[in-house]
């Protein structure tokens, strides 16, 4: 009877026994209370609870967690109606502050970062909401840092994910974007048409200018060779008149002979010079060899 009796003592002590036995993993934390009052945290590890006296009321993760905030219709400054969705990092620091601070702390966490998100997009622009990203998310994340406090959470990060305007507000910026790019390419266009005349009228220029210098070399080279022509020509005349000088001095009776060949072609030599536009006129009487000596020595005079 007494054996009898002792049996349901004995199964009665091993499931309070086995109910007090608490083993608690790495990365959470269970919080005791006892008799209804915060008592202590369990860390990792085995621990023991007074059983009918303590009971654990929350078992919770103190590992950095990821919150998906749903996509939430926002208003910016410009009066553009936007959806934006974005993501929170966060990390339970003091279970029991975040247990006794706020009933759901998940839920008051998404209508917190919701709350923050509409006010950070009603103070920008549509443009601005694209461009200034990486300020906003620090914006948030100091502004939930700060009000999650008192919960004993800490935000690590805020990331918005994606910003849809609607469909209206898309067409016309699809639009604009395809303007922006006719624009670009009509400019492209009329710079490359520009560059193109600029640079046929610049080889026009510049093959006017060749032609022009080589006509001028040209022209040059010929009046130098002229020059040279005449001056050599007239060397050789005054030399071939001196020649005669000097024979018409040796030989006497080569006056004869001068007189007829002067004869012969004093009216050949009459006709060009009455045909030069300009120059010296020799006028000497072919009978008189003397006087033809005198003129030939004049003209040597002269010449050098």
């Amino acid at each position: 009877m007494e054996a009898f009796l002792g049996l349901p003592a004995l199964l009665l002590v091993a499931l309070l026994g086995s109910g007090s036995v608490k083993i608690t993993s790495g990365g959470r934390s269970r919080l005791v209370e006892r008799l209804g009052k915060f008592d202590r945290e369990l860390q990792p590890g085995l621990s023991f609870v007074l059983p009918m006296v303590e009971k654990v009321v929350s078992y919770e993760s103190l590992k950095e967690r990821v919150l998906d905030i749903p996509p939430q219709q926002c208003i910016t400054r410009d009066n553009v109606s936007i959806e934006v969705d974005a993501v929170v990092y966060w990390q339970l620091l003091e279970h029991s502050r975040a247990y006794y601070s706020v009933d759901n702390l998940q839920a008051a966490m998404v209508n917190l970062v919701l709350t923050q998100i509409r006010a950070e997009m009603g103070k920008l622009d549509l443009d601005q909401t694209f461009t200034t990203r990486t300020e906003v998310n620090e914006c948030l994340l100091r502004e939930l840092d700060e009000a999650t406090d008192p919960w004993g959470v800490k935000v690590t990060r805020v990331e918005m994910r994606d910003i849809v305007p609607s469909r209206g507000v898309q067409q016309a910026m699809e639009q604009q974007m395809t303007a922006e790019r006719e624009k670009r390419a009509a400019i492209l266009r009329s710079e490359g048409e520009k560059e193109a005349q600029l640079n046929e009228a610049r080889g026009h220029a510049e093959a006017l200018v060749l032609d022009a210098r080589a006509q001028q070399e040209a022209l040059l080279l010929e009046a130098e060779a002229q020059a040279k022509q005449q001056s050599t020509l007239a060397r050789a005349k005054a030399e071939a008149a001196l020649e005669i000088a000097r024979a018409l001095e040796a030989s006497p009776r080569a006056e004869e002979a001068l007189r007829l060949l002067l004869a012969k072609e004093w009216m050949a030599m009459g006709e060009q010079m009455a045909a030069a536009p300009a120059g010296s006129v020799l006028m000497v009487d072919p009978q008189s060899p003397a006087a033809l000596l005198s003129a030939l020595k004049a003209f040597q005079k002269s010449d050098s």
